[in-house]
């Protein structure tokens, strides 16, 4: 007998802080213009989770300013500095005031704080979840702003984007949150708890997909937060430095002239 699958009537965004002044009023701006969106026929409700773990640089003022005119967004502080511990912690914060009935209805949506997402980016989720998925996995673009021709084209050589690709990006992945909690969640470490939640997920025999419908621009720096990191990947990329330099072309994204701030 087929499973029963309820449709999604609120999407969670989580986003973990670590000193991203540079960058995260952009993330908040395109993930705001994503909520408004999936919000937009009133069968859903989107909200916003902000976890500063550890700030020392603005990250909290450019928040706390977007939830200041935004009830939908909620800005947590922790010094836990670990990337998993602060999505999860994230996610429980989100969940502690549900029944356990509605967490089949919710779904949680996991960037990050370096990352631009498009326009439809939670209806992507939400379509895919009415449909049966248990958690979507997506595709990441470094900015190629941030890159040289020679890095941007190795790393363009080595990704996989089409559907059932086989990457996993803490900046582009959502799960339903019955599902999350019965694989525990993220673990509290600092790297690779996206790997290991969803390789946990599988192991529950949960409906994982991947897609390459659900795309974001992320962060092309050569120095990351943490250790083995996507920023580390492309620092490590095999280029030619004798070979001449050009940036290449914006990356193929969502971009729009308003205002990056909250």
């Amino acid at each position: 007998m087929a499973r029963t699958v309820p449709r999604i009537g609120q999407i969670t965004v989580i986003v973990p802080v670590r000193d991203e002044e540079e960058l995260l009023g952009a993330a908040l701006h395109h993930l705001r213009a994503a909520m408004d969106q999936v919000e937009t026929d009133g069968r859903r409700k989107a909200r916003l989770v902000v976890v500063l773990d550890a700030c020392t640089d603005s990250s909290a003022r450019i928040a706390e300013a977007l939830a200041g005119v935004d009830p939908r967004v909620r800005v947590i502080h922790t010094a836990v500095r670990a990337v998993g511990a602060a999505r999860d912690l994230g996610v429980r914060t989100a969940l502690a005031a549900l029944p356990a009935m509605s967490l089949r209805r919710h779904w949680i949506a996991n960037t990050d704080a370096d990352t631009r997402v498009p326009p439809d980016w939670l209806q992507v989720f939400a379509d895919a979840a009415d449909a049966g998925a248990d958690a979507l996995v997506g595709t990441v673009e470094p900015d190629a702003g941030d890159l040289g021709r020679q890095r941007f084209l190795a790393w363009q050589s080595l990704y996989v984007r089409q559907d059932g690709h086989p990457h996993i990006h803490g900046a582009n992945l959502g799960v339903r949150a019955s599902t999350y909690c019965e694989v525990g969640g993220f673990p509290p470490v600092p790297g690779d708890e996206d790997v290991r939640l969803v390789h946990a997920l599988r192991a529950h025999g949960a409906n994982v997909r991947s897609s390459a419908q659900l795309h974001v621009i992320t962060s092309g720096r050569l120095h990351g937060r943490v250790g083995h990191g996507f920023a580390d990947f492309l620092a490590g990329l095999a280029v030619d430095d004798g070979a001449p330099e050009a940036r290449v072309p914006a990356s193929t994204s969502f971009e729009d002239a308003g205002d990056h701030g909250p």
